[in-house]
């Protein structure tokens, strides 16, 4: 059953988040009026700016769940640009802008019940942070995402050479030109490098990081729902397949998001212009798992 619009008006906020090696980026945040405890804190696809997924969260307000868009480090508001001097990977993804991230939401809505959320890559590292920290969370949220193992693909041998040759290009450059060869953003070599081993691998690592990710996502038991679109060539079955089949033991929601469901395209970006049938859909499992999160919150204190 849909979970009906929140009659109050939305409300926007834009926070600044300062880290400790002098990066900076702005959150931006949609809530619904009035009162409100369900928080969803979303991670972008691979260089897509945070404003983008503004419509998404006020789809999701006018159903009464909150939405805070993190900003990719060098995208958008971040004060970082990717070149030879300046440059990061997974671990100050998942060591530094993320946890400043859910800090400066859980400081400023501390009553809030936060579910963690992601597009494409945004899903993976949301996936390896809430494995790193799962107390924090209620649960997990993937749209259109999926691992990037290139035996899960259709073609894969092109994909696989694809994994081979962008961190070469982004060694000689300095940076991977995403914006020029039509794929993600100007994008630092170290989150080249991080993405691409994965996608060779089909196994989870960070430079600089120690951590067993594939034991982590093991792991981890918070429940989560993958919402696929039909047509998304970027996000098979079999991409999502090999994601989920890493987590552990957890309750899972799959559902397949179709051309008739968005009346438009149903692939890797076509929904986020037309992004309220999958707010509905989040809202709605957000809703039926609301009570058993806070059973369990009250049990953990």
């Amino acid at each position: 059953m849909p979970v009906p619009p929140a009659m109050a008006a939305i409300e926007a906020s834009v926070f600044p988040v300062a880290l400790v090696d002098g990066s900076r980026f702005e959150l931006l945040g949609i809530q619904p009026g009035g009162s409100w405890r369900q928080l969803l804190y979303w991670v972008p696809a691979m260089g897509i700016p945070a404003r983008h997924y503004l419509p998404l969260a006020e789809a999701l307000a006018a159903h009464g769940v909150a939405m805070v868009v993190h900003e990719w480090r060098g995208i958008g508001s971040s004060n970082r640009r990717a070149s030879r001097t300046c440059n990061w990977g997974y671990r100050e993804l998942l060591q530094l802008d993320l946890p400043a991230g859910m800090a400066a939401v859980r400081e400023r809505w501390p009553q809030a019940a936060c579910w963690l959320g992601g597009h494409s890559l945004g899903g993976q590292l949301g996936s390896l942070y809430a494995s790193l920290h799962p107390a924090e969370l209620a649960g997990l949220v993937l749209v259109a995402s999926g691992a990037p193992y290139w035996r899960r693909f259709r073609h894969g041998w092109l994909i696989g050479a694809a994994y081979a040759l962008a961190p070469l290009l982004a060694g000689l450059l300095g940076h991977l030109p995403g914006r020029r060869i039509g794929f993600g953003g100007n994008e630092a070599r170290g989150v080249i490098d991080d993405w691409a081993r994965t996608g060779r691998t089909g196994r989870y690592a960070a430079v600089g990081m120690a951590q067993d990710f594939e034991q982590q996502l093991a792991s981890l038991q918070l429940p989560s729902l993958a919402l696929r679109l039909r047509d998304d060539w970027l996000g098979p079955p079999a991409s999502l397949e090999w994601l989920l089949g890493k987590l552990g033991p957890g309750e899972r929601s799959v559902d397949v998001i179709t051309p008739q469901d968005l009346g438009g395209p149903a692939d890797h970006f076509g929904w986020m212009k037309v992004p309220a049938p999958i707010a509905a859909r989040i809202a709605t499992w957000i809703a039926a798992h609301d009570a058993a999160f806070t059973a369990r919150s009250d049990t953990d204190a």
